[in-house]
């Protein structure tokens, strides 16, 4: 026997959340404390003291890509072009090969935003980083950079 079906609360449901083929960016929760870059008087100091690769590495580390603060990723990024542009081109590819895989990934993401806005000279320097990185981390790592949500 048919039970009575008068009732409107079944359509309150949200069917939606069920579909599989419904996307949502995944949210994130915003940290305690966010991160606020790299400290630039400690990468200064590396860099005064001729350790480049450690003031690129300590940048690449403390990147803030979690972040929403659009003028600490710009304070993070001058630093990082700074690093960049201060190691040369014979050191390039010591430079990368030191780096973990996912600094690879964070270091790409620095190198397609410095491209968004060159200065002079910076550009044939960022494709030789680019080039050494890419024989490091592939296609994969552009792939990673080029979806990846975090904006450096």
């Amino acid at each position: 026997m048919a039970k009575n079906t008068s009732s409107s609360a079944f359509r309150k449901i949200d069917v939606d959340q069920y579909n599989e083929d419904n996307f949502r960016e995944e949210e994130q929760i915003e940290l305690q404390s966010p991160p606020v870059g790299p400290d630039e008087s400690e990468v200064s100091m590396l860099l005064n003291q001729g350790k480049n690769v450690d003031a690129l590495k300590t940048v690449l580390r403390s990147a803030p890509l979690e972040s929403k603060n659009q003028q600490v990723k710009d304070s993070a990024l001058n630093l990082t072009m700074k690093v960049l542009l201060s190691i040369k081109s014979s050191q390039i590819e010591e430079a990368v090969l030191s780096l973990e895989p996912d600094l690879i990934d964070v270091l790409m993401k620095y190198i397609y935003r410095g491209f968004e806005m060159p200065s002079e000279k910076s550009s044939g320097h960022l494709l030789m980083w680019h080039e050494k990185a890419y024989a490091v981390g592939g296609v994969g790592s552009i792939v990673r950079v080029l979806t990846d949500s975090k904006r450096a």
